[in-house]
Formats: structure tokens, C-alpha cells, sequence
């Protein structure tokens, strides 16, 4: 057997010993070994291969089986730009998370800084995003080339560090690049990786909080944890927490930073995770009159430097005390003020006679079955999940909020679905559509989810007419350079790609949709974003006014402040 296959067929076994199950795969010349190696175990059953033609797609791909497993997914790719391509997919996991592994195929050591086609600099080619880079040449005595896929597999699970991310596994390959014979060390007996890795501890130090005092406890994605049942929530959609979530915080908290409603203002917030999505939580944990302390993963062994995105108002990281008990009544304003402004918040969206963002989301949460697993895109995708539906215990929801970019979310979507036991549904808007469009592809012989892509199409990026861009001083020049409408035919992009399409306009039909059929297929929903920045106002006006009315109902239980 050649260097080279010896080399391919040593690192996959190892893989698929360390707990592999699927493997994305990009065609490419210099990476054949490697591929040769995972279609033979994927003939043999021992892992379930995917293959796609697009390098950003498949590392999204993989992210999205990874995130949804809790498990290690290798991407694999040919040397120069194939790998950089893996990049934007990378920077997601480092930020969520996510066990990736970038196995990169290089050419050989001898052929760098030498003008040799298709050879770039891989070493360390993400730089700090990664927890571990490691680099086997062909040639390699299996033991070290095992242990060190031991060593790669561990630091993508956050074995040793307690941080599970991305890592960099960097292998040059000499021709030959095609398998002469079969064969190839035996590695372990009984399928045992060559190198046993032991776990961290867990992080068991209680935070210095103070019962008496008003809490608000903050989850964002991951973020979950043993809450008393008395403190107020806030979680973001991706939150295990988000069931039990005050769906109309994010427009509360103005209020209550601004004086308007001071009896919701916490003096402690508990943070768990890392919220990214509304900025009022952003300006929450920024206050200098709120005492912030954060809570890491489950299972974390070593504390990773960032929490939030405002890491100097962090007070103090470790656990909730078990024997916790907090003062109930500031609860209970939040809970009251929260009731009402639902109900407000609910009779301003109206009965979606005018299909909006919040209406869309509000129906697809309602409509999906038990079991389901909704994927929820960048911008005002989630923005509008959080804001609209109705938060379900029974519905898993997922979402790349580790940079929240919105490249690669139907790959993901897609990855997610693969492994998720039951049906699958995404909500996305038309530009994060056309910018994965790529992800609709695979070959005849690729596995294909249960998922439904519902696509909120109102012809352009809406969500900076919530941002300082859509102020009505610069409407001269927000369409062309912000709203950008592309008026694609979404259905021509499906057909191309051999996916079914179904337009709809109204709620009625879009339930049928949703039921009707299974595997990958589109739902495109027409949204008006004429009124987007008007309506939040709206909402946020009945909201606040809703609130201000429940809270003159519980000074029987709020102490006036």
C-alpha cells in the first residue's frame, strides 16, 4: 500500500473509532486518498458519508450535523482555496461551540514557497479560531499518526480544555493519490482508539448572589441550567430555557432601563450561555447598575474568557447555588407585565390578514408537530421567532448564532435535519436563501433530510430598516445599498437544483405546506417590508403601554421603588 492511502485509510479508522458517524466530503485531487478511504466506510456501514461540490456549503453542512449530534464531524477538502472556503463554517463553531474538524489535504512539505499550483501556506490556516492544529505527513508510524487524531477528535470535544470548537487536522499527501492494494494497520484490537483521553470536571463554584435582591436570569444559545421557578427568563430561540421565556422581554427592557417602568429593572442578572440577539439585553448587561454574572456550559471544565459580548460588566462566573431561594415578588411583576403585553402584543400583529415577519413565525411555531426541529436564520428570521411565536417545550430550535453570519444557513439547516429523528422545518429570509443556494445541491446517491426551508421572501435585507440605516434621513440611498432587491424567481432556483417549491400567501396555505409531503422542499412565503420599521414601533408602543398598566396591578407584591 502506497504512503499516501496508508496514511487515509489510518486517520478515518481512527476517526470512526473516536466516535465519527458522518463525514462531509469535497471533491479534489490532492484529498482522493482520504476520499477513497471514507467511501470505503461508508460502503462498509461504518460511517454515512455526504458529498458536496461547494466548500463553504459543506463545512456548513457539517457544522449543522455536529451541532444537532453533539458530536464530531470532519470536513474534508483539497489543498488551496478549497480550504479557505472552510473558514466562514469555522468562525461559526469556534464562537458556538460546535466539534468541527477541518481536515484539510495539503501538498507535500517540499513543494511550499516553491510557485507549485494549488499550494498555499495551511499551517495554522485559521489562525486563533481553532482549538488544536495538528499536522500528519504521509509516512507517519501509525502510532503517532492515531494518537494524533485522538488528540484532534479530543480538542474538538473540548476533552482536556473544557471549550469544544473547530480544530485543524493539516495533511500533506505525495502521489501516488489513487489505493494500489487494500490493506492497512490493524490499529487497536476491538475497535478501541489508539490513545484514551480523559474528561475535565465539572465547574461546581457557586456565584456570591444575593437572594433578596431582583433578578433576571438571561439565556442565550446553549444556555440552560437550574433555575428556580420564581426568577423571570429571558432566553433567546436555542435556548433550552426559551419554553419558559417571557416572550415580550427584549421590548420590556427599554422600559425598564429608560425609567418608564423602574419596578422591572433588575439589580442582578444571572447570565446563561451567550445572548447575541436583542440589543436591549446588550445594554442590560452593560449597565452599571446591574450586577452581571455569568454561568458556563454544562460540562465545562475550564472557563473560556468571553461570556458575553460585554465581558467587563461580568461580575462573577460560576453555578447557581442549589439551595437558592429568591425573593418571589419581582417574578411576579415580570410574569403579570408580561401576560398583559402579550396579549397587546398579539392583538397588534392582528390575525395576519397582512402577512408579516412576526405573523409568519407565529404561525409556522403553531403549526409544526410535536418533535419537530425548527432551524431559525439570521436577521429577522429569529428576531421575529422570538418576537411572534409562542415558545414550545416540544420543539427543538436551532440556530448559527456563534458569529450569526448569513452564509451557509441551508447547509446547516440541512446538517441539522440529517440527524434529527422527526421532521424539520427553517426559517429564513430570501437573501439568506440566495446566499447558501448552493446548499440545495447534492448528488443522486446523498442522503436527503425531512426539511422544510420556509422562506420569508420580501425581496430584500429588512432588518436594517430596524437598524440606525433605516432612518427616514437616509431612505435616498436604503434600498439600493441596504434593502437590496434582488427579485429572484425562487422557483427557478429550485428547479435547478431538483427541489420542490410551493408559493403561498396565506396562513391557510401555508399550514397545508407545512403538512403536506416530506422530504427537502421550499415553502416561499410572501412578506411586505414596506411597514417593518413602523410596526416594531407599533409593537414596541403596545408593549410598553401594556406593561405600565400591569404593573400598577402588583404593587401588592413589588415593594415601590
Amino acid at each position: 500500500m502506497n504512503p499516501s492511502t496508508a496514511l487515509a485509510t489510518s486517520i478515518v479508522d481512527e476517526l470512526v473509532r473516536c466516535g465519527v458517524r458522518d463525514a462531509v466530503l469535497c471533491p479534489g485531487s490532492r484529498n482522493a486518498p482520504l476520499a477513497f478511504a471514507l467511501h470505503a466506510a461508508d460502503t462498509a456501514r461504518l460511517l454515512r458519508l455526504h458529498v458536496r461540490i461547494d466548500e463553504r456549503s459543506a463545512a456548513f453542512l457539517a457544522l449543522g450535523i455536529a451541532m444537532r449530534a453533539q458530536r464530531p464531524v470532519p470536513v474534508v477538502c483539497t489543498s488551496g482555496t478549497a480550504a479557505a472556503n472552510l473558514h466562514p463554517a469555522v468562525l461559526e463553531a469556534d464562537r458556538s461551540g460546535t466539534p468541527l474538524l477541518a481536515i484539510t489535504a495539503d501538498r507535500p512539505v517540499e513543494l511550499r514557497d516553491t510557485g507549485a499550483g494549488q499550494t498555499v501556506d495551511q499551517h495554522r490556516l485559521f489562525g486563533t479560531a481553532v482549538r488544536h492544529f495538528a499536522e500528519i505527513s504521509a509516512g507517519a508510524a501509525s502510532p503517532r499518526c492515531r494518537s494524533t487524531v485522538d488528540r484532534v477528535v479530543a480538542a474538538a470535544l473540548g476533552s482536556l480544555s473544557g471549550s469544544p470548537g473547530p480544530v485543524q487536522l493539516n495533511v500533506p499527501l505525495r502521489d501516488p493519490l489513487v489505493p494500489d492494494h487494500p490493506g492497512g494497520d490493524p490499529g487497536r484490537p476491538g475497535g478501541a482508539p489508539w490513545c484514551a483521553v480523559p474528561t475535565g470536571g465539572e465547574f461546581t463554584a457557586p456565584l456570591p448572589l444575593d437572594p433578596a435582591a431582583p433578578t433576571l436570569v438571561v439565556a442565550g444559545q446553549g444556555g440552560t441550567g437550574p433555575v428556580p421557578p420564581q426568577l423571570p427568563v429571558l432566553a433567546e430561540p436555542g435556548s433550552p430555557l426559551w419554553s419558559r421565556s417571557l416572550r415580550s422581554g427584549p421590548l420590556l427592557l427599554p422600559a425598564a432601563l429608560d425609567g418608564r417602568a423602574p419596578r422591572l429593572l433588575p439589580e442582578q442578572v444571572v447570565v446563561l450561555g451567550r445572548p447575541t440577539l436583542h440589543r436591549s439585553v446588550q445594554r442590560l448587561l452593560a449597565d452599571d447598575r446591574v450586577a452581571v454574572f455569568a454561568v458556563p456550559p454544562v460540562s465545562s471544565g475550564r472557563i473560556r474568557p468571553l461570556w458575553t459580548d460585554v465581558p467587563g460588566s461580568v461580575r462573577a462566573v460560576g453555578g447557581v447555588p442549589a439551595n437558592w431561594s429568591p425573593e418571589p415578588g419581582f417574578g411576579a411583576a415580570w410574569q403579570k407585565a408580561d401576560r398583559m403585553a402579550c396579549l397587546a402584543l398579539d392583538s397588534a400583529l392582528g390575525s395576519g390578514a397582512r402577512m408579516s415577519g412576526p405573523v409568519l413565525a407565529r404561525a409556522l411555531l403553531a403549526a409544526v408537530p410535536s418533535g419537530s426541529q425548527v432551524f431559525a436564520g439570521p436577521s429577522n428570521a429569529i428576531r421575529d421567532l422570538a418576537l411572534g411565536a409562542e415558545p414550545r417545550a416540544d420543539v427543538e430550535v436551532l440556530a448559527n448564532r456563534g458569529v450569526a453570519g448569513i452564509d451557509g444557513v441551508v447547509s446547516t439547516a440541512i446538517g441539522a435535519a440529517l440527524v434529527h429523528p422527526g421532521p424539520s422545518y427553517a426559517l429564513l429570509g430570501d437573501l439568506t436563501f440566495l446566499h447558501d443556494s448552493n446548499g440545495l445541491f447534492a448528488g443522486p446517491d446523498e442522503p436527503r433530510p425531512d426539511l422544510a426551508l420556509v422562506v420569508a421572501n420580501d425581496d430584500g435585507g429588512s432588518i436594517f430598516a430596524l437598524l440606525e440605516q433605516g432612518a427616514p434621513a437616509h431612505a435616498a440611498a436604503f434600498e439600493r445599498i441596504f434593502g437590496t432587491p434582488q427579485h429572484a424567481d425562487l422557483r427557478h432556483v429550485c428547479a435547478a437544483a431538483g427541489v420542490a417549491h410551493t408559493r403561498v400567501g396565506d396562513l391557510d396555505d401555508l399550514v397545508g405546506a407545512l403538512c403536506s409531503g416530506g422530504g427537502l422542499r421550499v415553502v416561499e412565503v410572501l412578506v411586505d417590508r414596506a411597514d417593518r420599521r413602523a410596526l416594531h414601533e407599533k409593537l414596541q408602543n403596545a408593549v410598553e403601554s401594556a406593561a405600565r398598566r400591569a404593573i400598577g396591578r402588583v404593587r401588592d407584591v413589588v415593594a415601590p421603588s
